[in-house]
């Protein structure tokens, strides 16, 4: 449909002799009061204009956006590119190669299913850290990693080839949001559309919710589920409400001896106590100038944790000298500068938009900090970190004997007033009354290697450098590098306990610390290279030493991890770990020297010097001006052209792996990698009558802050779980089960794990955690594995519902979160609040999103998830409107308690735009979409 150019916008922009077509911003009013992101977000309505999907009154409303009232206006954007990883990029990729075949039955042409918006896949999520501490543990994980995932790689070159516009970063280059920032984006982009050569801002959803990294570059980007990219590579806008921006003012400067790492923490916790949930946040003020590009990237990599949709910086000459740093053409840079000054996108700092919302930071106010030790937004001071872990401690380690804890309170409140005894009051006296000699400790003896050592709570099993957060980052990485020096030249060394890794986010790290000759000094800790790739920030931190798994585990000792990541939440890291911090590179080191969380920087040296004195983290921690000497000395363009010259190549590996080729991708019946999923069996092309839920039980009951790393399938997969034996009968052996992850293309193995995580607390059981539920087609409602009562549902015909508390959803955008609760046989979520990502997931795969009333909970209305739920009002979608409630009822059942009460209550729907509601009565969105284009 052509572009009818309601406002007159359509113009030309002359750069450097060539001329390019824009949609001028300034042709709306209210243009100039608009925040940066919204004003990104109107050309993009300009330029895509149809009068269908974007009408002139879309337009009208963004331009006269009114800052503090709540979303309510249904916009339809359309990204100029999607980027994926290979966990989530894979499922992407099996679910086009499986509509080209549904569109063949359905009598259309296979080729008609094929990315329209360009589309990159970074393969950055298969590497393990199997080996480590050791000169060829990069070349042994490599090779292990092209073992387990040979059957994925080569379905991914197919997809290279049988796919335009679609373009794979091999394995070993690096993760997806440092290649990012450092190559793909353009900040301006410019394509040939009916002749017309136009500019316009590069735009990007990603199928990692650390998309936002790009934010950093001016570029307006959030991660998705894998079911929008989907739809968005095949032309499909992405539906949106236009959201409160939050103005986020910066001053002053970063003091000596705090870290991007530090400001990073700070500013996730201020933004998950003011809220930004939905929103997108912006950073302005004369503060911004001071920003390096490195750090902004930090900071936007981030807004998955603090909850914002968005975090991004305004394009300026930081901006500029970035994109020339990293070897960018001049006439891309001369783009950029040209486009942004006439489109009103460039940053003055004189100018203060209109925002929803403000807050401010005063940069020089920032103390070093850490996170953990489950969420990221859970920030601790340095100097406090030893006495909130002793606070911690207690959740995770055997509590002290109750006598104590009885003496403590008895001692404190009179007998005559009992009524002083809170919980908040009995834990201050249960701290302050506990002695040194009673805090938690079971020191056990272990020997690894012919040494023996003791082995206690809060010792850090794990130090890693890693994820995209900190690796893109030359000012922490190269702190790391000058503290491991320091640390070498006094002789001091990690404890053997640790297991250290260090896994860059792209190989320019490899060359300016081998510039800067630190490899040596971060080798002699321990600091080996494993791999270009996410690893322990995803739970590919690989085993630990058997000796220390064998009595991690046969004592319950809670020990920890130290990680320069984004992602901390339970059961991630690795199976062995309870408690995850994370923070700044050179603390990672720090903590390796330390050896356990239970210590002070401040009062507790790391050990002896060669001299025989004491050695503190201050006597080794570099200055500032050390650290901006050596990048000034040690970093330049050349690295950046080199290493990204044949970025797409890969090595021989990768070039020799066997390619198939035909526009139909011929599926192998043995794979347990790659399987064709059953989205589309025995569909048509006009959808069935959406109908109400009736006679539906309970699979989970589930409390706060359940995230995504509950729900979806994520890290290694244990023997005796329905995946495990899924691939023990499948002929795989142990040590080739690979994770979760790698196995995102077979839906077997991911539905089974689905909801399996070995930290998931389901309270329809006591007390048990893990993927477990009661089976209510068993006469006593019998323990089973969550997928095997799933199975014994189905079986029998009866629709499942989730029950879940606040926050349900968050953490990364996983499609298959959403993905197995559908293939689970859960037609409906009802929670008290949802995660932004999640919700539209839900909805993108035929699951309706509810929520309590407000103020209510399952709890407050007498849910325990034995009763039989029945859900009306949904059927009125078939007439093209969507029910702001629903009503549920919840009848007791020969489960339920005697004397319990039938409940019945008006739930919200959170089908939020008219777009989702098309999505749910198809069935969901890839569905929608292949009607669309049959």
């Amino acid at each position: 449909m052509a572009n009818p150019n309601s406002f007159g916008s359509k113009s030309t922009l002359s750069v450097g002799g060539t001329d390019y077509t824009v949609y001028r911003i300034d042709t709306v009013a209210g243009h100039e009061r608009l925040p940066f992101s919204l004003k990104v977000l109107l050309e993009n309505l300009l330029r895509t204009e149809d009068g269908a999907n974007v009408t002139k009154e879309q337009i009208e409303s963004l331009g006269s956006w009114v800052a503090d009232s709540e979303p309510s206006t249904e916009i339809q954007f359309t990204p100029a590119r999607v980027v994926m990883q290979d966990f989530t990029g894979v499922p992407c990729i099996v679910d086009l190669a499986t509509m080209r075949e549904a569109v063949a039955e359905l009598g259309g042409d296979p080729k008609r299913i094929n990315p329209l918006a360009p589309a990159e896949l970074v393969i950055d999520h298969s590497v393990i850290a199997d080996l480590f501490g050791s000169p060829d543990a990069l070349e042994r994980n490599v090779e292990i990693e092209y073992e387990r995932n040979g059957e994925r790689y080569q379905f991914l070159r197919w997809g290279q080839t049988a796919f335009d516009d679609f373009k794979v970063v091999p394995p070993g280059t690096g993760i997806v949001h440092q290649v990012n920032i450092e190559n793909l984006a353009k900040v301006t982009y410019s394509r040939t559309f009916g002749g017309e050569l136009t500019a316009y801002p590069d735009t990007v959803v990603g199928t990692d919710s650390h998309t936002t990294m790009v934010n950093g570059l001016g570029v307006l980007g959030w991660g998705v589920g894998g079911i929008e990219a989907e739809a968005a590579m095949l032309g499909q806008p992405v539906s949106m409400l236009i959201p409160r921006v939050v103005g986020f003012k910066l001053t002053g400067e970063i003091p000596a001896g705090v870290t991007a790492t530090d400001v990073v923490l700070t500013i996730t916790d201020m933004l998950r106590k003011h809220g930004v949930v939905g929103k997108f946040v912006e950073f302005y003020g004369t503060g911004v100038a001071s920003v390096p590009l490195a750090n902004r990237a930090t900071i936007g990599n981030m807004s998955p944790e603090f909850g914002s949709t968005a975090a991004i910086f305004p394009v300026d000459d930081v901006t500029l000298d970035y994109l020339r740093f990293t070897g960018r053409p001049d006439e891309t840079v001369a783009l950029v500068e040209a486009y942004s000054k006439e489109q009103g996108l460039w940053h003055d700092p004189s100018v203060e938009p209109t925002y929803s919302e403000y807050l401010e930071l005063d940069l020089s106010t920032v103390v070093p900090s850490i996170a953990g030790p489950k969420r990221p937004q859970d920030r601790i001071e340095l100097t406090a970190a030893k006495s909130q872990f002793e606070v911690d401690l207690q959740n995770y380690a055997a509590a002290p004997a109750k006598d104590t804890v009885d003496e403590a309170v008895e001692g404190s409140f009179p007998a005559s007033d009992p009524g002083a005894i809170t919980p908040d009051t009995e834990n201050e006296v249960v701290e302050a009354a506990r002695p040194a000699t009673t805090r938690i400790s079971k020191p056990v003896d272990v020997t690894v290697d012919g040494e023996t050592f003791e082995l206690d709570h809060g010792h850090v099993a794990i130090a890693a450098i890693t994820s995209c957060t900190n690796t893109s980052n030359p000012s922490v990485m190269l702190a790391a590098g000058l503290l491991a020096r320091n640390a070498v030249a006094k002789g001091l060394e990690s404890k053997p306990w640790v297991k250290t890794t260090m896994a860059p986010g792209s190989k320019v790290v490899t060359d300016y610390y081998e510039k800067a000759g630190l490899w040596g000094d971060l080798e002699s800790l321990g600091f080996y290279l494993v791999g270009y790739g996410c690893t322990t920030c995803i739970g590919n931190s690989g085993p630990l030493k058997e000796e220390i798994s064998a009595s991690v585990n046969d004592n319950d000792l809670a020990v920890t991890a130290v990680l320069s990541g984004n992602r901390n939440f339970e059961g991630r890291i690795n199976p062995d770990v309870k408690m995850n911090y994370l923070a700044s590179p050179p603390l990672v080191i720090a903590y390796a020297l330390a050896g356990t969380m239970d210590f002070d920087f401040a009062q507790q040296p790391l050990g002896k010097g060669k001299d025989g004195e004491d050695v503190f983290l201050a006597d080794i921690w570099p200055s500032a001006d050390e650290v901006q000497a050596t990048i000034d000395g040690s970093i330049d363009t050349e690295m950046f052209t080199q290493q990204y010259a044949a970025v797409f190549d890969g090595d021989e590996r990768w070039k020799s792996l066997p390619t198939p080729d035909g526009d139909v991708f011929e599926w192998d019946a043995q794979s347990t990698y790659v399987r064709k999923p059953p989205y589309f069996e025995g569909m048509t092309m006009d959808p069935a009558p959406v109908t109400d839920i009736t006679g539906a039980r309970v699979l989970a009951k589930l409390g706060d802050s359940v995230t995504t790393d509950h729900i979806s399938p994520a890290g290694s997969i244990k023997a005796d779980s329905p995946a495990g034996q899924y691939l023990t009968e499948h002929g795989v052996d142990r040590k080739d089960f690979n994770s979760y992850g790698s196995r995102r293309g077979n839906h077997e193995v991911m539905i089974r794990g689905t909801f399996a995580n070995i930290r998931l607390k389901n309270l329809l059981l006591d007390g048990v955690e893990g993927g477990y539920t009661r089976d209510f087609t068993t006469e006593a409602g019998d323990q089973a594995f969550i997928y095997d009562a799933s199975q014994h549902y189905q079986e029998q015909g009866i629709p499942l519902v989730v029950l879940g508390g606040k926050e349900y959803g968050s953490g990364s955008s996983r499609d298959w979160a959403a993905k197995g609760t559908n293939l689970l046989g859960v037609k409906a979520v009802i929670t008290e609040s949802f995660e932004r990502i999640h919700r539209s997931n839900l909805i993108g795969m035929g699951v309706v999103p509810l929520q309590f009333p407000a103020g209510e909970t399952w709890e407050t209305l007498g849910l325990d998830g034995t009763e039989e739920i029945s859900i009306t009002g949904l059927e009125q979608l078939n007439e093209g409107v969507t029910p702001k409630t629903l009503t549920v009822v919840a009848t007791p059942t020969a489960h339920s308690p005697e004397g319990k009460q039938t409940v019945e209550f008006d739930a919200v729907v959170r089908i939020d735009t008219p777009g989702e509601a098309d999505y749910y009565r198809n069935g969901g969105i890839l569905q929608y979409v292949l009607r669309s284009l049959v």
